[in-house]
C-alpha cells in the first residue's frame, strides 16, 4: 500500500511541477479569469488543487494568429513611408542649399547683397582681378617678406 501512495505523490509532484512551468511559459494572452502571476500563486499554493484548476479553467484555448496585410494595406506602414518620403526631402533642400553656401564660401571676398530681393544677385569677383598687389611669394595676405 506504501508503494501506491509513493507512486501517486510521485505522479502528483510531476503534475504539479509541470503545471507550474505550463503558467509560466505561457503568454499572458492565453489565460484566462485572472492574471499570471496570480495563477502561479494558485498553482504553487494550490499543489494538485491549483494545477487542476489551471487546466480546466485558467488556460486559454489556443490563439488566433493575427491576419497579416499586404504593406501596401497597412496604414501604419504607409504612415512611415510618407514620413521617410519628407525627410528625404528635406535632406535634399539642405543638400542644395550647402552647395550654394559652398559656392559662395569659394572667395572670401565675396558679399552677398544684404537684401537678396533688391535685385539679381552679384557675381562674385574673378581672383587676381583688381586686387591690391599685397601677397606674398607664397600666397598669404600682408606678409612681409
Amino acid at each position: 500500500m506504501v508503494r501506491v501512495w509513493l507512486i501517486l505523490g510521485f505522479v502528483a509532484l510531476i503534475f504539479w511541477v509541470y503545471a507550474i512551468v505550463d503558467v509560466s511559459a505561457q503568454p499572458p494572452t492565453r489565460h484566462r479569469a485572472v492574471s499570471k502571476p496570480v495563477w502561479i500563486a494558485v498553482v504553487v499554493l494550490l499543489p494538485v488543487l491549483g494545477a487542476i484548476l489551471w487546466f480546466t479553467v485558467g488556460r486559454g484555448g489556443k490563439t488566433v494568429a493575427t491576419a497579416h496585410r499586404a504593406p501596401d494595406d497597412d496604414p501604419e506602414f504607409l504612415g512611415r513611408i510618407a514620413a521617410v518620403s519628407d525627410q528625404d526631402e528635406r535632406i535634399r533642400r539642405l543638400e542644395e542649399e550647402l552647395a550654394q553656401l559652398d559656392a559662395e564660401d569659394d572667395d572670401p571676398k565675396w558679399n552677398p547683397p544684404a537684401n537678396p530681393a533688391a535685385g539679381p544677385k552679384p557675381e562674385p569677383p574673378v581672383r587676381g582681378a583688381d586686387l591690391p598687389d599685397d601677397d606674398d611669394t607664397r600666397g598669404q595676405r600682408g606678409a612681409v617678406g
